[in-house]
């Protein structure tokens, strides 16, 4: 077989939206799809707090020798403390969140081949690719109201009763992509009992902490699940929350009770983990990137640099609470209940578009967005006159 029989793959939706928006030469042009932070000026900026950092290991660093499999295990170290309020929380620097998770993903089928991972839909795009590639077996839940639509994180819960012992189910830690809407806090401790009673493996996506209700917040209900579960995968992103898309920056943690000390008798299981995952890191990528790590870890290691971060975290979260507000202020603009979207946290919200409606957002407004009808929230301009004026056009004009 050579490689001129291969059939050219579909092209990544979300990839091919960001083309044409950098092509569109439209002055008056919205991207509300790709999931990034922007300011008021329609920029991604660079935190104040990671300049300062760099600047410091612009003087300070004196190697560019290779850190090991593990990566930065300083950051680590670091990050687990501050996300989960876990000091030497075992686990190892990843890829970006993505490589995280399909270390996770892999470890789960290495230990048990087409393993059934459980997960809510609508949900992020990449998921479902990941742990199929992995082997792993893919049950989706449909998590929004057959009748209005609206999203309903508790229908996870109700499936997890069918689920086998020793299948795996993916939770989204705070700022659900892509609907932006949380469960309630006691829907961790009812979790956590499922997931016990049923001998589950939960993996948690942890990629927005300190956009949503705040940093601890945001943790939270990962800290209720990590104090009763035997183990817990935690995929962590340091994308969004220190604004390092291109650096690649994740960590993948092993939390719950069996890991909860690393001294402890659980210790020789947590170890053997922890080989497993270096091992599967080794045969992906061989070692982790360390510019955007050794950034992480020069903030979390000096309280004026970690001080200044959180501010300038706090003033992103606020002013997507803002955007969020002032949207759903607009009401109900023709089928789109707006008011509805105040519920939700973080970057991302869900409009009920039909994919002719999308296509006419863009091809006659100059609106960008994702065919799921997902929005970022931070890409909205705070003059949001042309986007409501043009979802009402849509709606009008182009059948549902």
């Amino acid at each position: 077989m050579t490689f001129g029989l291969l059939e050219p793959p579909l092209a990544d939706p979300l990839l091919a939206l960001m083309a044409r928006f950098r092509a569109d030469t439209r002055v008056r042009k919205v991207d509300l799809g790709v999931g990034v932070y922007r300011d008021a000026r329609g920029a991604t900026p660079v935190f104040a707090a990671v300049k300062a950092a760099e600047r410091c290991l612009l003087r300070d660093q004196d190697t560019k020798a290779y850190l090991g499999v593990e990566g930065d295990l300083e950051m680590v170290n670091l990050l687990g403390a501050e996300a989960l309020n876990r000091p030497r929380l075992p686990g190892l620097q990843t890829v970006g969140g993505t490589g995280a998770l399909r270390l996770a993903a892999e470890l789960m089928a290495t230990t048990r081949p087409r393993r059934r991972v459980w997960l809510g839909v609508p949900t992020w795009p990449n998921h479902v690719p990941i742990f199929t590639a992995a082997g792993l077996t893919v049950a989706t839940v449909d998590l929004c109201d057959g009748a209005t639509r609206a999203p309903r994180p508790a229908a996870l819960l109700e499936a997890l009763y069918r689920a086998a012992p020793g299948d795996a189910v993916l939770l989204h830690a705070c700022c659900h992509n892509p609907t932006g809407i949380d469960p309630e806090p006691r829907f961790w401790d009812e979790l956590a009992a499922v997931i016990v009673a049923r001998e589950l493996v939960p993996l948690v996506d942890m990629a927005y902490q300190g956009l949503g209700r705040g940093w601890s917040d945001d943790g939270a209900g990962v800290e209720r699940l990590a104090d009763t579960v035997p183990t817990l995968l935690v995929a962590y992103s340091c994308d969004k929350n220190f604004g390092l898309y291109r650096e690649r920056v994740g960590a993948l943690f092993l939390a719950g009770a069996e890991h909860a000390a690393v001294a402890g008798p659980k210790h020789g299981h947590t170890q053997a983990l922890l080989r497993h995952l270096t091992h599967l890191a080794r045969a992906n990528y061989s070692m982790p990137p360390d510019h955007g790590a050794a950034v992480v870890r020069t903030i979390l290691a000096d309280a004026a640099l970690t001080g200044l971060w959180r501010a300038e975290l706090d003033a992103m979260r606020a002013r997507i609470a803002l955007l969020r507000r002032a949207l759903a202020a607009y009401g109900r603009i023709g089928a789109i209940d707006l008011a509805s979207l105040a519920q939700g946290h973080g970057m991302f919200a869900m409009l009920p578009l039909s994919p002719p409606q999308i296509d006419a957002l863009e091809r006659e407004n100059g609106i960008y967005l994702a065919q799921s009808g997902r929005i970022n929230i931070a890409g909205l301009p705070e003059s949001m006159t042309h986007v409501i004026d043009a979802l009402g056009a849509v709606q009008r004009q182009h059948a549902a």
